[in-house]
């Protein structure tokens, strides 16, 4: 555990390792970002650099990256750059064409329904380790994505630059003034989120179970602007082989992303992660214990984790902070402060706060 006297920034060394994660990502996610980053007055170099990235990578449409890493300068680029919405930024002007195979597959299928189906299908090859679903609740269809690698702790950037690329993807296939009736994120509201709305022309809701693109039965079944049907099997093959698969997820990292996606409903129960893993409790139980893991710790671990998180964002309260972990008080949280850290949530912020300020990057949470 650490203490509260003891740094929060966990320093990476030159190569990045900090941030490595078992899954990949496709470097035409990384189409623009180093001049984006230079627009902002900041090194796009020392910036890629600093998280084990080289700036010729990302001007290569079929590299290989690895995701903890793009995740982490999105995260820093924020920071750095004092863009606290860089990721939906940047997104909002990222375009199927910039996306490389997977924006291709999209825009070249007949209706709108074959180009979210084909983005569900075929978006884990492009980024591994990732959630894509269309799911029909009413009315209502929720296109859903999420990292599932718990491990890869912040990663609101990645969730607004991605739904900015699919909401930019729906409007190539159909028209270019379409808007969702929703949009969902999975992490807290960020300060100046009423841009969020202007982006995305809908009203934005923070704190979700998932990110989502939410919009009526009607939108499914429009017809493409313009596909093209004879390059779609090359180009769904051409993806496969250059990833070779959606990546491997151990049972660690698989259950510690459930755990978060819970938290806003209260306390993650060992039933309904076991649930959402497709085994029984007893089953994850076991599997568990063999890792020489428990679930209540694994629980109580990532409250803490993102508690150093949140903690650094001023906008939210602390009262907002329990509420988001799933305690239902907040002495239950100011205790756990008090348990992990040896210190009460207000002195953790303080902390928290200096030590952001003192090295202007996003923190590394242990």
């Amino acid at each position: 555990m650490m203490e509260a006297s003891s740094t929060i920034v966990s320093r990476r060394d030159s190569s990045g390792s900090q941030f490595r994660s078992p899954a990949k990502i496709l470097s035409s996610a990384t189409n623009g970002i180093s001049q984006f980053i230079s627009s902002h007055g900041t090194s796009a170099h020392e910036l890629l650099w600093s998280v084990g990235m080289h700036e010729a990578d990302t001007r290569k449409e079929h590299e290989i990256l690895d995701l903890g890493a793009y995740c982490q300068l999105l995260e820093a680029a924020s920071c750095k750059t004092r863009n606290d919405n860089f990721g939906l930024h940047y997104g909002r002007d990222f375009t199927p064409d910039r996306l490389g195979l997977i924006g291709e597959i999209a825009v070249s299928s007949p209706t709108l329904a074959d180009a979210l189906g084909n983005l569900v299908k075929y978006f884990p090859y492009h980024q591994q380790n990732t959630l894509v679903a269309l799911q029909r609740r009413g009315e209502f269809w929720h296109l859903e994505y999420r990292i599932l690698d718990g491990l890869i702790l912040q990663r609101r950037q990645d969730a607004e630059l991605t739904m900015g690329m699919y909401l930019n993807i729906v409007r190539r296939v159909v028209n270019a003034n379409w808007s969702p009736d929703e949009v969902h994120f999975e992490h807290p509201r960020p300060e100046k989120w009423r841009e969020h709305e202007t982006v995305f022309n809908a009203p934005v809701y923070f704190n979700m179970k998932t990110n989502a693109l939410v919009f009526r039965e009607k939108s499914i079944n429009r017809p493409a602007c313009g596909w093209e049907n004879g390059r779609m099997q090359a180009l769904c093959d051409a993806l496969m082989q250059l990833t070779g698969g959606t990546g491997t997820l151990g049972l660690n990292r698989r259950v510690v992303g459930e755990i978060r996606a819970q938290l806003p409903s209260g306390y993650p129960h060992i039933e309904d992660v076991a649930e959402a893993l497709k085994m029984t409790r007893w089953t994850l139980q076991r599997r568990l214990a063999a890792e020489g893991q428990v679930f209540s710790t694994l629980v109580e671990e990532t409250r803490r984790r993102l508690a150093l998180l949140y903690l650094g964002q001023t906008h939210l309260t602390i009262n907002d902070i329990a509420s988001i972990l799933g305690y239902s008080e907040l002495s239950a949280f100011s205790r756990a402060c008090v348990r992990w850290f040896d210190a009460a949530p207000s002195k953790m912020r303080a902390a928290s706060l200096a030590v952001v300020a003192a090295g202007r990057l996003a923190p590394q949470l242990n």
